[in-house]
């Protein structure tokens, strides 16, 4: 038998309220979503003009973050024509997203979820994800 760490609600809305602030703070209304350890949705928020194309993508980074347990940039470079993972994000029905913004939440050393985050940059959504998982982790010691 086997016993699983998993976020609550509780945990996913401090992962969105750490992420929110990150956002408003660089200015740049974001899509966050946060799934489990498994990748299955467990809360959502699109601020006030997060881009529609984003709801989907944030959701979907989640998903691969927790998936692979890194964060989902660590397939940008392995995605690439000649690369061993190239064409990945077509897997799972096109859910693998290579692009900056999904980050696994990690407690004790286990993976026990994902936050994903998408309407900026890479980069900022990489800054915003950052934030969410450091608001969580730093309510977990």
């Amino acid at each position: 038998m086997l016993t699983i760490k998993r976020l609550d609600i509780s945990d996913a809305e401090r992962l969105i309220a750490g992420a929110r602030a990150k956002a408003q703070e660089i200015g740049v209304p974001m899509c966050i979503a946060v799934t489990d350890e498994s990748g299955n949705l467990i809360a959502f928020e699109r601020m006030d003009g997060g881009k529609i194309t984003s709801i989907q993508l944030a959701i979907d980074k989640s998903f691969t973050a927790s998936g692979i347990q890194k964060g989902t940039d660590a397939l940008a470079e392995v995605n690439q024509p000649g690369m061993p993972a190239h064409g990945i994000s077509s897997a799972l029905g096109g859910k693998m997203v290579a692009v900056a913004g999904g980050l696994p939440v990690t407690s004790d050393g286990a993976v026990v979820g994902g936050i994903g985050v998408s309407s900026g940059s890479p980069a900022q959504d990489l800054e915003v994800a950052k934030a969410g998982a450091a608001a969580f982790e730093n309510m977990s010691k």
